[in-house]
């Protein structure tokens, strides 16, 4: 397989934030569930515990390994089935996440968003992005999650555009 770079650099409320879409032959309910039901995000990146009206769950990546420690994940906006943010603050930096659904034409798009905070450490982290929305799409589409390879096709391959892409101007 071979990855490719979508993320792109926009302002958003005086921030810099990298976006990543993927579309979806979805309706927009079934999106939201796999970005937010525990069973369905154990398929491409971790899995969550805890009580959503609180206001926090703790996430685990699942997908990087069963050492993962879990994290507490904010829940700042939540407009089921089409916006969540989220922000996290741990050992790896700031995360402030944001993901927006719209559906046309019986297909869904997701764009995935996080505020940039550490510009040095954005090289490395649009990458992953890149690898774990490319294994949503596999999870969603029946393809095999485990061929979605991020040594192999995703860093430092596409560590260049993100290097980029941060040097220049926001849109």
């Amino acid at each position: 397989m071979s990855a490719a770079a979508t993320g792109r650099l926009v302002r958003r409320d005086d921030q810099d934030v990298v976006v990543l879409e993927r579309t979806f032959a979805a309706p927009v309910a079934d999106v939201w569930a796999a970005v937010t039901e525990p069973e369905r995000l154990a398929r491409w990146i971790g899995t969550w515990r805890g009580d959503p009206t609180s206001g926090a769950v703790r996430f685990r990546m699942t997908a990087e390994g069963e050492d993962v420690p879990e994290e507490t994940y904010e829940i700042r906006a939540c407009e089921p089935p089409h916006r969540l943010e989220l922000h996290a603050a741990n050992d790896y930096g700031v995360w402030d996440l944001r993901l927006e659904l719209t559906e046309a034409d019986g297909a869904t798009t997701l764009a995935f968003g996080q505020v940039v905070h550490d510009r040095a450490a954005f090289e490395s982290i649009g990458p992953g992005w890149d690898y774990y929305l490319d294994r949503l799409v596999a999870a969603e589409t029946g393809a095999d999650v485990a061929a979605v390879d991020f040594a192999a096709d995703y860093f430092p391959a596409l560590q260049g555009h993100y290097a980029a892409l941060l040097a220049g101007p926001a849109d």
